[in-house]
């Protein structure tokens, strides 16, 4: 009985065991299949495959040995969806399709339209180059016709300079003081009128004087030689004489007394300058000698004030001067004037040159380092004949007459006093002597870089006082603290 009892008992744990095999390995074979299955047809979890999953380990599909049925709902096309997860309906998913067909036709009809455009344009290509050349033509007439607008625009707007130019009497040697001059000069003046600028010597210029200042002048300049008889003594001369008034003046210690040369350019200044056949189609000048300085920007065009002002003689600077260096010119000059008393003019300015009336001169004078004038005035009758009287008594070299008072006296005169104009917005210095405006405002709104306390207007050696004065003019309001 143990015998069996033990069999049996054996039997029935084998059976337990053997049921326990089966069922595992029937579980597990059909989930490996159906794994192998998914990753040979997609890697994408689809509604059908996850139906399928579903099933196959629902409770009542571990024992089913029969293939897995997918229902037919699923079978059916999966329903799209929208950016938020809507199903679309039928309509809805119909139309992109129907949006996506007319697109289509949309991109064929102009790929078919783009393919004729390009046929016809390669048919019409010489036709389109002649008309494009023919609006290049228009065009370019057009601009030209516009150039031409604006060119008569700016004729009618373009600043027309007065006939004027400046003059500068100068040797060689004195080539590197005078660019410091002639840039004072164009810095604050003539860069923006550009004025011819005639060069006087005695002897011929340079290559180096005429390239160093045609560089630096910003208008025309002219080179000019000075005939000899213009630079030389007359045949009336007698030179002996001559010589000993240089001697005398010498020892006399009067500045300029023993040179030579300067009477001769005296005497040119005073009687020939204007004469030159370079200043012959001028009518104004503007006299610019070494070793000058202009301290003031100059705004307005000087040649032009003074055509339109009515003016004749212009000046910045007026001193008296040395009384041994021209002690028989007033006499001469009152003999001339006995001679012609028709050249004394109306309402002239005698008083500024005289004290008594005529009967003796004051010395006083315009600096004619600085003048600007009219041509025409020197080319008169009256100056003309009044210079040749005075050339004929020889006073430029058995004395030292110098052409400032000859200038002065002669303008003084033969011109209405209305005529001569003070410059005193220049700002102006020669040598030891200067002319600084007063008035702060005016220097700094024309950026004048003098000193008012070097202004010599209103200093005792000047004649600034007695031209204010008989011109009947108001001095300026600081000129008591520069006197």
């Amino acid at each position: 009985m143990k015998s069996v009892f033990a069999r049996q008992s054996y039997l029935k744990y084998v059976a337990i065991a053997l049921t326990v095999l089966v069922i595992y390995t029937l579980t597990h074979n059909n989930s490996q299949i159906s794994s192998y299955a998914n990753l040979s047809t997609t890697t994408t979890t689809t509604p059908a495959n996850q139906a399928s999953q579903i099933h196959q380990n629902s409770p009542g599909g571990q024992n089913q040995q029969e293939p897995i049925k997918v229902p037919e709902e699923i079978k059916k096309e999966t329903p799209q969806k929208d950016v938020e997860g809507e199903v679309l309906s039928e309509d809805r998913v119909a139309k992109p399709k129907e949006e996506q067909s007319k697109q289509g036709l949309a991109i064929q009809k102009q790929e078919q339209d783009a393919a004729a455009a390009e046929d016809e344009a390669k048919a019409q290509a010489p036709a389109s180059k002649e008309k494009a050349k023919d609006s290049d033509v228009a065009n370019s007439n057009s601009a030209i016709k516009f150039d031409s607008d604006s060119d008569a625009a700016a004729g009618a707007v373009k600043y027309q300079r007065m006939n004027a130019t400046f003059v500068t009497l100068a040797r060689n040697k004195e080539l590197f003081e005078l660019v410091k001059s002639i840039r004072e000069v164009e810095d604050r003046f003539n860069r923006k009128y550009n004025y011819d600028w005639v060069f006087l010597n005695d002897e011929e210029f340079t290559q180096e004087f005429k390239d160093l200042t045609s560089a630096i002048v910003s208008g025309k300049t002219k080179y000019g030689l000075i005939p000899k008889e213009h630079w030389s003594y007359p045949d009336h001369i007698d030179l002996q004489k001559a010589e000993e008034t240089r001697k005398n003046m010498k020892l006399a210690k009067i500045i300029y007394g023993d040179s030579e040369s300067y009477r001769h350019m005296c005497r040119f200044e005073s009687g020939f300058f204007f004469r030159h056949k370079l200043l012959e189609d001028y009518e104004w000048y503007w006299r610019v000698e070494p070793d000058i300085k202009i301290y003031c920007d100059l705004d307005y065009d000087l040649f032009k004030f003074m055509a339109d002002n009515n003016k004749v003689y212009g000046f910045t600077i007026s001193i008296h001067e040395f009384q041994k260096t021209i002690p028989t010119l007033w006499q001469t000059t009152k003999d001339f004037i006995k001679q012609n008393p028709q050249f004394l003019a109306a309402n002239n300015f005698m008083d500024f040159i005289s004290d008594d009336g005529g009967d003796t001169y004051n010395l006083c004078h315009f600096w004619s380092n600085f003048e600007i004038a009219n041509l025409n005035f020197w080319r008169s009758e009256a100056y003309t004949k009044y210079f040749e009287h005075l050339d004929k008594t020889g006073g430029f070299f058995y004395e030292r007459w110098g052409d400032a008072p000859i200038h002065s006296i002669a303008a003084s005169l033969f011109l209405p006093k209305d005529k001569i104009h003070y410059f005193e917005d220049v700002g102006y210095r020669h040598q030891v002597y200067g002319q600084c405006p007063l008035n702060p405002e005016f220097r700094y709104k024309h950026r004048c870089h003098c000193k008012p306390a070097d202004d010599f207007t209103f200093r005792g050696y000047s004649c600034g006082k007695k031209y204010f004065e008989k011109m009947g003019l108001t001095k300026p309001k600081e000129w008591e603290d520069y006197q």
